[in-house]
């Protein structure tokens, strides 16, 4: 009776913090992030504005005036990257794309050229494409740890409390 007694006075003891939490949502999981940011490149100077997005197998360039934002159609963009050279076709207003097959990972110094009616310019940018990641493993912090040692350890007790009634109550039979 007096260890009974013993294990009751402990968990009374015990400051009930040790069971809080850090205020976490147990609702529904927020849903993964399946589509990473692909890489992109932007260069300007004072007649436009470009951004070149890496998208699957293509390099799609938006092509805009930098005063007014509006999109420049009709335009001859050329890019010269080394590996990656060719005069961009018109997909939409403003926006053109050139075949990137062949681009590997790693840093790709663009050159730019545009001919736009009467405004010709050459623009420089640097697209940095980074391999894929490779799956990480998974790093459980100690917090994790101790919140299933304190468990087993709740078995355990639960299970000499157990032990200890049984046998008081055998005893008591005889």
């Amino acid at each position: 009776m007096k260890s009974c007694l013993f294990i009751a006075a402990f968990f009374l003891c015990t400051p009930l913090t040790i069971f809080a939490h850090g205020d976490e949502d147990h609702g529904a999981p927020a849903p993964s992030v399946t589509r990473s940011v692909a890489p992109r490149a932007v260069a300007s100077s004072e007649e436009f504005e470009v951004v070149a997005v890496l998208e699957g197998k293509k390099l799609l360039l938006h092509l805009d005036r930098f005063a007014s934002n509006a999109p420049v159609t009709g335009a001859k963009v050329e890019i010269d990257d080394g590996g990656l050279k060719g005069t961009a076709a018109e997909t939409s207003p403003g926006v053109y794309a050139l075949d990137a097959a062949s681009i590997a990972p790693g840093k790709h110094p663009l050159t730019i050229s545009i001919e736009a009616g009467e405004s010709a310019d050459l623009l420089s940018a640097t697209l940095d494409i980074v391999p894929a990641p490779v799956g990480a493993a998974q790093d459980y912090g100690r917090s994790v740890l101790m919140a299933w040692m304190s468990a087993g350890a709740l078995v355990l007790l639960s299970g000499m409390l157990w032990v200890i009634r049984r046998r008081n109550q055998s005893k008591g039979a005889k």
